[in-house]
């Protein structure tokens, strides 16, 4: 990923729209996008991207510097490691804009105690805070080429990693070995990190659709679910796939035939306008067809990117229309406790007429031995 000055327009464009003057973030993601940096950013919440029609100021400290300042060569955004605070920033910024009352954008996930000091700080200057919902995050939903680009390599490296564990297996290894080795694989093969913490459950503790790999072994009967990605250039992959200990009993085999079937027709049937309740509420007919109605639970997608869960949802609740551009999981699942639980998810990017996976491993059934 590198810096792609259209995202700022854009960001310029809906501030304009929206008659915000001053645009403050906060959330590492957002300013990610924004900036179109890599490889600068960790986990730390130690920087602020003032954005107005004429500035774009990235407020960080000495740690991050250096790379930030190298990041930003060849680009309009200044790099500020100033010792004082977000804040001070942020009013040097207001302080140019011309008007009566400077309308500064916040997120609304920005913590209290950072409010309340906002306010303190701008407190008798006519400074109007504006909290703004999924700002920025809406702008995120529709990837460029790059974003894509960057995701098809990290899900090479996560089906990379899929092949090599299924070698790897043995039965009365424990979920956590597995997970380890997966891990690995995943970096051996080139992820700068991990899209989360693998999930690796196996008989009965896989009907808990994030378990906690622990040492539970793998036994024969058993499904052992892994639900996995890996993070390449800044974004994201994500997938699962359920493989089967020995011999599968009849009323698994029919449940695998059911999310197979769930998967692939909701991935067929996907395009932009459909909604993302329209593509649920398919997959929910189809296990309620072959006999495990009411037996995912969750929702059947979600976006990814720099996030690995991000908008828009495959869900009930989503009535809104997908745009080509979107990338969006498909993950039906069936989940029945006491007794066994299994996922099938691939991701991909929806197109004006089509979905197309990025997921290249098999959805044919996979039995362990």
């Amino acid at each position: 990923m590198a810096h792609n000055p259209e995202r700022l327009s854009r960001l310029r464009s809906v501030m304009g729209e929206q008659g915000i003057d001053v645009l403050y973030v906060r959330e590492l993601s957002n300013i990610s996008w924004a900036t179109g940096f890599e490889r600068v950013f960790d986990d730390e919440p130690a920087h602020a991207l003032v954005v107005s029609a004429r500035n774009c100021v990235l407020h960080t400290d000495s740690r991050y510097f250096d790379a930030m300042k190298s990041a930003a060569a060849d680009t309009d955004i200044e790099v500020d490691n100033s010792r004082m605070a977000h804040s001070a920033v942020l009013a040097k910024v207001s302080d140019c804009i011309d008007g009566d009352t400077v309308r500064v954008g916040i997120e609304d996930s920005m913590p209290l105690a950072e409010y309340r000091a906002l306010q303190r700080t701008f407190e008798g200057r006519a400074i109007d805070l504006v909290e703004l919902s999924g700002f920025v995050e809406e702008l995120r939903q529709v990837k460029d080429e790059s974003e894509i680009t960057a995701m098809r390599k990290a899900q090479s490296i996560t089906d990379a990693a899929f092949a090599n564990i299924i070698a790897f297996m043995k039965p009365g290894m424990t979920e956590r070995e597995v997970q380890l080795q997966l891990d690995r694989y995943m970096y051996e093969g080139g992820a700068e990190g991990l899209a989360f913490g693998t999930i690796v459950a196996t008989g009965a503790h896989a009907a808990s659709p994030h378990a906690i790999p622990g040492e539970t072994k793998l036994a024969f009967g058993d499904a052992v679910v892994m639900d996995f990605g890996a993070r390449y250039a800044g974004y994201c992959s994500d997938m699962t796939r359920t493989v089967f200990v020995g011999e599968p009993s009849d009323e698994v085999r029919r449940a695998y035939g059911a999310i197979r079937r769930a998967n692939e027709e909701c991935e067929a049937m996907l395009r932009a306008g459909l909604s993302g309740a329209d593509v649920h509420q398919h997959a929910e007919a189809v296990l309620e067809e072959e006999g495990f109605g009411g037996a995912m639970g969750h929702s059947l997608g979600h976006s990814v990117g720099i996030d690995i869960h991000e908008a828009p949802n495959l869900s009930p609740r989503n009535p809104k229309a997908l745009c080509a551009g979107n990338v969006v999981t498909v993950e039906p699942g069936i989940y029945l406790t006491g007794k066994f639980g299994m996922r099938l998810e691939d991701y991909g990017v929806v197109c004006d007429t089509s979905y197309e996976v990025f997921t290249q491993s098999t959805h044919e059934m996979i039995i362990i031995s």
